[in-house]
């Protein structure tokens, strides 16, 4: 098997397993048919399954029904039940009035994540008050708290992780709380790849926050007895560890924000697609590895899907008269024809290859579809217009004043002039105050609330005071954007640096190929290192020889362009790496504008400009 599917593979095989009441099951394999059981599960649980399983294949795995956890369901009393949910108080109350009332056989019941003790003693004495201990069978800690959408690539399922970690009136046990589900979430993660990974990350502000305190999470649990990790692990077939790079959103907002143009991108962004499922047009179609089409292509621009759409089409006329020919039909491609059957010297040969065109046609209309969806919005929204300039802004560091005014005019949504306008303040690095008045002029016109327009203008140039007071005395609105952002001098800068240098990769991409190889330089010796099987806690230095595996963790918030240009990255590499990118969420521009909005309102920038 290809290490780029391992931690798909060892995911989906733990759900098969909790599914078969935690029995192995051979691979490929399915339950006894004689055992029916009931999957009870909580929202979070459900959108972990979602990718993994496909609800007509639960039946495969002896599962008959499946509830939430919240919903008031009927007794089966002869059946067993299995539960899939987080280790909270409300869940854990639930299965005791559930075993309480007797509403099944026996529960097998599945924690996402380390079920604490408190709540196993609540659990374990709430049984018991009720007498119906007997009821629950086992309890297992699946440490499966993460959503896997493609091979090699996780969510933690963690919203507003950013407006969270940035949030000026955020207490510190509120941000130690979000640091702390979010080294829980990668923690679940290591424990299914089954790797103690050397960890990097920027100094300062959130991704150190994380690396350390995952870092002391992994090395107390070295220690135990019962010791989840082995020493090949699952993610390749080396003894070599791999890298876990941890970055935070604010290394390159850009990435956020700007629009995008390859076909899995867009039917993301634009399309809203969520868990590989996308609904268009009273439609609801699935986009995972079972489509040959979505494999093969949603890398691709999409100025080029509507010639392969095109090509597939081809091929399957082709096909389809071959069919044909072969049963003697004279017929077009018609397999209601009676000619088709006409002929009995080929008949076995053209029944045989109906399933497999008929499949071929679903995927290719899907797409169609798709394609012709997206095609509406870009000529709608002039989509391809706004991407455009976005991308020759971050390439040059300068624009065309014309271009810009014309296109924050012309077509497109709030949200597309808002994010073009955003992109405008992190390409630029000197913004003239005159071109700012017109481009907030232009916004005006269009009765756009430009709160996140203000709050990212005014994090540029908290940075910029951050840079000009590298010395002397520094007044609290200085000291609280430090404070967010470590010292690592706001990485709204320092994203824009990696992005104008190169052949205009993302930053987080150009960062990860320094990493990997282990180059000396500043670009690497900046990073933190914690080797949690190291007695030495974290250094600033440099690691000797090149990883031929990593994960990328990015902490506020990610997206399938930095997916993709990590993966581009992995397969130009000679002999080809593997890369793993998880985020806290996976957001949509429109989606992560609107926290940036949020913390732009907490600062007070909220509203329509007013001119002066």
């Amino acid at each position: 098997m290809n290490n780029e599917c391992l931690m798909f593979f060892y995911d989906a095989d733990a759900v098969v397993k909790m599914l078969n009441l935690n029995q192995s099951v051979a691979s490929g394999g399915t339950a006894d048919e004689e055992v029916y059981k009931v999957l009870v599960l909580d929202r979070f649980c459900r959108d972990i399954l979602s990718p993994l399983i496909r609800v007509n294949d639960l039946r495969k795995h002896g599962i008959t029904l499946y509830f939430t956890i919240d919903k008031e369901r009927q007794t089966i009393p002869d059946v067993p039940a299995v539960y899939f949910v987080q280790p909270t108080i409300a869940n854990v109350e639930r299965i005791i009035k559930d075993a309480s009332n007797g509403i099944y056989e026996n529960f097998h019941l599945n924690f996402s994540s380390s079920v604490s003790r408190p709540l196993l003693e609540e659990l374990a004495s709430g049984a018991l008050r009720a007498e119906c201990i007997q009821r629950i069978s086992k309890i297992f800690d699946q440490y499966l708290e993460f959503i896997t959408l493609e091979h090699g690539m996780f969510s933690l399922g963690q919203p507003l992780t950013y407006v969270q970690l940035n949030d000026p009136q955020a207490q510190d046990k509120d941000v130690e709380a979000t640091v702390e589900r979010i080294v829980n979430g990668l923690f679940s993660v290591l424990v299914t790849l089954g790797v103690v990974p050397v960890i990097r990350c920027p100094k300062g502000g959130p991704a150190e926050m994380v690396a350390s305190q995952l870092d002391s999470k992994l090395r107390e649990h070295l220690t135990a007895r019962n010791n989840l990790f082995t020493e090949a692990g699952h993610l390749g077939s080396s003894f070599q560890r791999p890298l876990l790079c941890i970055f935070d959103r604010n290394f390159e907002l850009a990435a956020g924000v700007q629009h995008v143009w390859s076909y899995r991108s867009m039917v993301h962004d634009v399309l809203g697609m969520k868990l590989n499922r996308v609904v268009q047009g009273g439609k609801s179609y699935e986009l995972d590895d079972s489509d040959a089409f979505w494999v093969s292509n949603s890398s691709a621009p999409f100025s080029k899907i509507a010639e392969m759409v095109e090509a597939q089409l081809n091929k399957y006329k082709q096909d389809v008269d071959a069919v044909n020919r072969r049963a003697g039909s004279k017929g077009e491609m018609d397999f209601d024809d009676q000619e088709l059957i006409g002929n009995t010297k080929h008949l076995m040969s053209a029944v045989n290859s109906l399933p497999e065109l008929t499949e071929r046609k679903k995927m290719i209309d899907k797409h169609t579809n798709l394609a012709t969806a997206l095609l509406s919005e870009i000529k709608a929204r002039s989509i391809d217009g706004y991407y455009n300039l976005e991308d020759d802004m971050l390439a040059r560091g300068s624009v065309d004043r014309n271009a810009l005014l014309t296109i924050l005019k012309g077509k497109g949504t709030k949200e597309d002039k808002l994010r073009t306008a955003i992109v405008y303040l992190l390409a630029i690095e000197v913004t003239p105050a005159a071109e700012i008045e017109a481009i907030e002029g232009a916004l005006k016109e269009a009765d756009i609330d430009i709160s996140s327009f203000l709050y990212v203008k005014k994090m540029k140039s908290l940075n910029s005071t951050l840079v000009a007071a590298a010395s002397g005395s520094r007044n609290n609105l200085v000291d609280w954007a430090e404070k967010l952002y470590g010292q690592s001098l706001s990485a709204v800068t320092a994203g824009v640096k990696n992005l104008l240098s190169g052949a205009r990769q993302l930053a987080v991409t150009r960062a990860m190929e320094s990493l990997m190889e282990a180059r000396p330089g500043p670009e690497t010796e900046a990073y933190l290192v914690f080797d949690p099987r190291s007695p030495k806690s974290s250094s600033l230095g440099h690691l000797q020889g090149t990883f031929k595996e990593a994960i990328v963790f990015m902490i506020g918030g990610g997206n399938y362009n930095e997916y993709l240009s990590l993966q581009e990255l992995a397969q130009r590499q000679q002999p080809t790496k593997n890369i793993i990118y998880g985020t806290t969420e996976v957001l949509t521009g429109v989606e992560f504008v609107q926290q940036l909005a949020e913390l732009g309102r907490k600062m007070g920038l909220g509203g329509i400009i007013q001119m002066q």
